[in-house]
């Protein structure tokens, strides 16, 4: 993914294009706002506080972003709790209405399996459009990120709600994914059960890791595309695998 920068613009208002799309930050507003001629979706945008984009230039948003450190460490018992805190977080301070079920998935919902120490949520909400106008202004105002991202790549629908919670020292805690019941997000319950009844496999995923974080230490694209194949493919094999029992 091209990163590279191209700014214009009063002092008002900066354009950014970015492969191929242009962004619009006004500050008099306080957003991030597409051109009428840009896709729906970049996955550098989000809204932010005004006083948040004074501070920050576009550039040291993606790098902030997209070259923060990848670091995998030993299983941290304390990662259950820390879901669910968070969970109860979520239940009591956003609409209870657009709230269904609440999961945690990814490397540190196995026990005993080497990860970021970042805590994956699966959120399910009703309604993602509602989400825009009813769950991102709460949890931006509580200092959340937040991005209007695809699937998979650039562009690829259908596009959900990603927010990452920091700590007191900028440190990612949380990803949390706000989806709809029907998305293919779901889907990662099975691999995350798959690897907990078989953790010979998550050695194998685990080894895999360990040698992308250290191929790619600032570079959180290549190694998420690094573990694609393995994820695929062992998503594949625990759905065939759960349909036959």
């Amino acid at each position: 993914m091209d990163a590279d920068l191209t700014l214009k613009g009063s002092n008002r208002a900066y354009q950014c294009t970015l492969s191929g799309s242009e962004l619009f930050l006004d500050l008099s507003v306080g957003v991030a706002q597409r051109s009428p001629t840009a896709t729906d979706f970049h996955p550098f945008r989000d809204n932010a506080t005004t006083d948040h984009l004074i501070m920050e230039t576009l550039d040291e948003r993606i790098a902030r972003v997209l070259q923060e450190h990848v670091s995998i460490v030993p299983y941290d018992p304390n990662w259950p709790r820390m879901f669910d805190e968070e969970k109860q977080h979520l239940l009591d301070c956003l609409p209870k209405e657009m709230i269904r079920r609440i999961e945690h998935f990814g490397s540190t919902a196995i026990p005993g399996l080497a990860a970021k120490p970042i805590v994956d949520m699966l959120v399910e909400v009703t309604s993602l459009e509602e989400t825009k106008t009813r769950i991102v202004p709460v949890l931006e105002s509580q200092g959340y990120d937040y991005f209007w991202r695809p699937t998979r790549g650039d562009d690829t629908p259908p596009f959900y709600a990603w927010f990452i919670k920091r700590d007191a020292t900028g440190a990612r805690t949380h990803h949390i994914h706000m989806i709809e019941r029907e998305f293919e997000q779901w889907e990662r319950l099975l691999f995350r059960d798959y690897l907990i009844e078989h953790p010979e496999v998550a050695k194998e995923y685990e080894a895999l890791k360990l040698g992308l974080a250290n191929d790619h230490p600032n570079d959180r694209i290549a190694y998420t595309e690094g573990k694609t194949d393995f994820v695929v493919r062992l998503t594949h094999l625990a759905k065939t695998y759960y349909q036959a029992i």
